[in-house]
């Protein structure tokens, strides 16, 4: 997971680093010079601890550490991690008698004194240099005391990076170990996922509980290393804390941040200028399908193991991939008249299609939306005629030549299934879904609510229909469900013979008279109840109004 960087005013940075209390003089700007214990404004490296180190542009930064007798023979390691630009970094090194070195080390004085008047055996080298982005180790062994001296270089921009020196090689590794191939295989890819897999760290298999794997998915380009990672999230316009932290400190996201928790993964999608950026940890497996990519785009995918104790990371040999271009949707025909019943999935939120050729110059298409909200439209000979949201119902009535072709693309507007209803029709005069009201509403009057009745409305048509009433005990927090995800397609066989009030026929030639009211007793004081009105016409196909929740009174 991403680290939390903690950034020290400088004066506490150097008594936190002097608390080895080895105390040196100072010396020339670049280099080593005659005097033995040079180290111009640096600061003592830490034995077993990361160090954050911030560099200014063209303005190097050192940091010394020192074997002493007690040490010699023993094996040493350095490990820098660039985490934006590239940088130059050496390692110098003055070796000297261990009669003068091991004095002056402990801050005798005296001893520095004697140096300016007589020559000591000595000797400076650099034994190590680097310049580049890659994270880089020196692994060294001295066979006498020494005195190194780090010196860090950005010419590109301020920068920072981490620095990691241990002289302990038998307590276990701060880093967790990559495997001799550090690769990641591409096994799988098509329009939307990749699959990937990479060979298990040693450290996993070691500390299985320690270690997880995270994975990095972004548009742009592979990074080296997961501070890397982080500091090119920050500076696309990130304002939150790295991601990969959030298993173990709290985090809040913003706005331009969405959080997914499944299955034991922690996805995090961050929306920057330059597309989005993932960020998955999925424990110890080592294959992941990243799903929900877009078509006919170049992916980079970079996996790092971290170190839950210590979150110490090392990063996979980053690769990348093309998903493959989307197929052509398949397009479900429409037969003239017929009434198909679509089910849309909203996690992949494509689009839906249908082709109708025409027999004849006039046409109607009808919607009726059963469950949630559904982008609906129509296209002839490759022009678009009408474009809609749909919550209900819709008729489209279009006027072209024959043969001319339809396209009718649907798509949910929600993440969840919808489902909605569709048919064309050159038949007018032989409508399947019944002829509806302007409205379907249901009104309800609170002067003539009591405490066990209640009375309701709703508008008729000028065609003879069947009306049945449906009333419904609920509770507050069902209101929701039962209101908005209600299937509207849905007719009165879906109720319980308790539930049903009563059908009655009705209709009327003059349009403002074509109302009728309901008056149902027998209710409990105080209580919600849900009404429902079905709608069935000489085709037999039923269509609810929009339901309608009304609370009896408490006191009559």
């Amino acid at each position: 997971m991403f680290r939390f960087w903690i950034y020290l005013p400088f004066h506490l940075l150097v008594a936190m680093c002097l608390c080895h209390s080895i105390k040196v003089p100072t010396s020339s700007q670049h280099s080593f010079n005659s005097d033995l214990f040079s180290c111009n404004h640096s600061l003592i490296l830490a034995d077993g601890k990361e160090t954050t180190v911030h560099l200014l542009k063209d303005i190097p930064k050192r940091y010394c550490f020192i074997l002493e007798e007690d040490r010699a023979t023993a094996p040493f390691t350095v490990t820098v991690t660039p985490c934006d630009v590239p940088i130059e970094w050496s390692i110098l090194v003055h070796k000297a008698s261990t009669k003068f070195l091991g004095k002056a080390a402990r801050g005798d004085y005296d001893t520095l004194e004697a140096t300016k008047s007589q020559k000591i055996p000595k000797l400076v080298s650099m034994i190590f240099n680097y310049k580049g982005n890659s994270v880089e180790t020196y692994m060294g062994m001295s066979s006498y005391s020494a005195f190194y001296m780090l010196e860090f270089l950005s010419v590109e921009r301020d920068t920072h990076i981490t620095v990691y020196l241990t002289t302990d090689t038998t307590s276990g590794h701060l880093y967790p170990e990559l495997p001799v191939d550090p690769r990641i295989d591409v096994i799988g890819i098509d329009h939307a996922t990749v699959t990937l897999a990479w060979k298990h760290s040693p450290s996993v298999l070691k500390h299985k509980e320690n270690i997880q794997y995270c994975l990095l998915v972004n548009e742009k380009h592979n990074y080296k290393s997961l501070c890397a990672a982080e500091t090119a999230i920050r500076s696309s316009g990130m304002k939150s804390p790295p991601a990969l932290a959030l298993s173990l400190f709290p985090y809040f996201l913003d706005h331009q941040q969405v959080m997914i928790l499944s299955n034991s993964e922690l996805s995090i999608i961050n929306r920057v200028s330059t597309g989005e950026v993932r960020q998955i940890c999925m424990g110890t497996k080592n294959t992941y399908t990243v799903p929900n990519l877009r078509p006919s785009t170049q992916y980079y995918f970079d996996v790092f193991v971290v170190n839950l104790l210590t979150n110490a990371s090392a990063a996979y040999t980053g690769t990348f991939a093309r998903t493959l271009e989307e197929p052509e949707p398949k397009i479900i025909e429409l037969k003239d008249g017929k009434v198909i019943h679509l089910i849309l999935d909203g996690k992949k939120q494509k689009f839906y299609s249908l082709q109708y050729q025409a027999r004849h110059k006039k046409i109607q298409f009808t919607f009726q939306s059963c469950s949630g909200q559904v982008e609906v439209q129509i296209a002839r000979n490759g022009k678009v005629l009408a474009s809609e949201n749909i919550a209900g119902f819709r008729h489209f009535s279009l006027k072209g030549k024959l043969l001319d072709t339809y396209l009718v693309q649907l798509r949910p507007m929600d993440h969840t299934n919808s489902s909605v209803k569709v048919q064309v029709s050159s038949h007018f005069h032989k409508p399947v879904f019944p002829l509806l009201p302007e409205s379907l509403k249901i009104k309800s009057f609170s002067k003539l609510r009591t405490c066990n009745s209640v009375t309701i409305a709703w508008l008729g048509t000028q065609e003879q229909s069947k009306y049945c009433v449906y009333k419904k005990r609920i509770k507050e927090d069902q209101v929701w469900m039962e209101v908005w995800r209600a299937d509207r397609c849905s007719g009165p066989k879906s109720r319980h013979n308790s539930e049903k009030v009563l059908c009655k026929y009705f209709y009327d030639i003059n349009l403002r008279r074509a109302v009728t009211t309901q008056t149902i007793k027998g209710l409990e004081a105080g209580t919600l109840y849900l009404f429902d009105v079905y709608l069935t016409g000489p085709s037999g196909i039923p269509v609810r109004y929009h339901s309608k929740v009304v609370r009896t009174r408490k006191k009559c």
